[in-house]
Parts: structure tokens; sequence; C-alpha cells
């Protein structure tokens, strides 16, 4: 179902209240660099807003595979918001699937296979999704 977008622009949101399908209630943050408690996350609430450590070059020319950056392990430098959509395993490797913002030209398809070992740049260490009303 298509809908209209609310904003016009100049600060003010025009939405009509009766057509909204969704209202937020709040969000929830899931407990700090826990693989188990993200991929709960995922599956009982769908996609998890996550921050990673996108500085090392390697990450900016991604193409495929899953992707494993032994520099990238400091959860302080979390420099990158990107989307947590699902997880899995390749060739005996677990991964998170990741949304990027950088556009279809980049990884693969927009989407990288961020190795979950180590904690891997980071991805389970700052993840939050919405609460519905």
């Amino acid at each position: 179902m298509e809908a209209p977008l609310c904003f016009m622009g100049n600060g003010y949101c025009h939405c009509n209240q009766s057509e909204l399908v969704a209202q937020l209630a709040g969000y929830a943050t899931v407990e700090p660099g826990s693989a188990v408690a993200l991929k709960a996350a995922l599956v009982k609430h769908g996609p998890v807003a996550v921050n990673i450590d996108a500085s090392h070059k390697s990450f900016a020319f991604y193409a495929n595979g899953v992707y494993e950056e032994p520099r990238c392990n400091e959860t302080t430098a979390l420099d990158h918001a990107v989307l947590a959509v699902g997880y899995g395993v390749l060739h005996g490797k677990s991964y998170w699937l990741i949304k990027n913002s950088w556009s279809t030209y980049w990884g693969n398809d927009g989407y990288i296979l961020m190795a979950m070992k180590d904690n891997n740049c980071g991805v389970a260490t700052t993840a939050s999704f919405p609460i519905l009303a």
C-alpha cells in the first residue's frame, strides 16, 4: 500500500493522524556485545539498528563473502550506523546480514555479511529496535 510522505521540507509534519499505520511507543536496546541477544531481537522484532567501525579500507571495498577484518575489534570506535536484518552461516563462518546505506552499488547489492567472530567491527555492541504502540 502506497502512502503519501508527510514531510514538506519546512519543518512541519502535515500528516493526517487517522492515516498512520503504526505509532512509536519507544525503543529497546540489546544487551551490549551479546550475539545471542542480537539474534533473539532479530527473530522477535525484525531489523535492528546497529553501529559499526567502518573506518577500514577493506570495508569500503567489500564485494562478497564473509567480511572479517582482524584490526576491526575496537568497540569504542563505532562510526557508522547500519541495519542488521538477519544472520546465517557461509562456508562454516557465522555472519550478520547487514544493510548499508551506501547504495546498491556498494558491497553485495548494498549488503555485507559481517563475521560474528569476536564481535567483528562491534556489530553487537550498540543495537536497538523500535517498540510499536
